[in-house]
This record gives C-alpha cells, structure tokens and sequence, in this order.
C-alpha cells in the first residue's frame, strides 16, 4: 500500500510539474523524479501547505537539491487551526516562515530512522518532540499518517495537525 501511494504521488507530481494540473492519473514510477514541492502540488492535500509556502517565500528552498524532511500537515490539519492564527501568520511573513520551517528538518530522515530519535532540531531552530506509542509515531503531537513519500530532493512524512514552534 505504502508502494502504490509512493508511487501515485509521483505520478501525480510529475504530471502537474509538466502540465501544471493538480491532479492526474496514477503513474507507474517508483523512483521520485519531482521535488517536495512539486509533490506536495502533485499530491492535492496539501493545498493550504503550498499556498503558505509560496506566501512566505519558501518555494526556493524547499524545491532546491536539499535533502530535506518535512513533516507536511494536510489541507485538513490546518482546517483544524483557528481562522485568526492563520490570518495573523498570513500577515507576519517572519512568524509565518517560522512556523513553516518548523515543520522541516535538514537530512533525508526516513520513518525507519524517525523512530529512533526521541526529537529532531528544525530549519526553524527548535527542537520537535518524537515519540512512538502504540505503534504509531508522533512528532511534536502530530500523528504521522503517511511516512516516506519520496521526493528528488528529500522526503515528507505526512501529519494531522498543524505544528506550532515554541514562539
């Protein structure tokens, strides 16, 4: 299953990186060739996440040679965040930057290696919290719903909820 997502994802990015669509049928590559960004864009999840990503200038950094975790929360995580948070961030291009590059870690860290490690030390400059408990893995409490989307420059760790840096 892990396989076919991987592989849907990349499909799916490549196809919106060379038609600009944001969604497509699945591919059959297994090998990533499109960069977080692009899967991100490709996988049509993380539509909020690009958005502010873009809005903060990231686009750049996140798509260079990397490598790069991120631990990228869904269009849904960030449904779950309060419309004034996101208003203010949207305003506070600092504060903003902040919270996004708290959700990156320098290094291809794959879910076998996440699970070793009691925290990570973000592009923020914090520190995020990892956990496993009951066979599921958490990252400064957001849950991992979907580990080890492969991108060309890295690789996202798909979360449930929004992570706030200690501000």
């Amino acid at each position: 299953m892990k396989r076919a997502l991987v592989t849907a994802v990349a499909g799916f990015a490549l196809l919106a990186a060379t038609s600009g669509a944001a969604t497509a049928a699945p591919a059959t590559h297994t090998k990533a060739k499109s960069n977080i960004v692009q899967t991100a864009v490709g996988a049509g999840q993380f539509k909020t996440l690009v958005a502010l990503v873009k809005q903060a200038g990231l686009v750049g950094a996140l798509s260079g040679k990397g490598p790069l975790t991120v631990f990228a929360p869904t269009d849904a995580a960030f449904a779950k965040v309060p419309k004034a948070t996101l208003t203010a961030l949207g305003k506070d291009k600092a504060k903003l930057k902040a919270v996004l590059l708290y959700h990156v870690v320098k290094g291809k860290v794959t879910a076998a290696q996440v699970v070793k490690l009691k925290s990570a030390t973000t592009l923020e400059g914090s520190s995020v919290a990892i956990k496993v408990k009951g066979g599921k893995v958490f990252v400064g409490g957001a849950q991992v719903v979907t580990p080890d989307v492969m991108a060309s420059n890295g690789v996202i760790h798909v979360i449930d909820k929004v992570l706030i840096p200690p501000m």
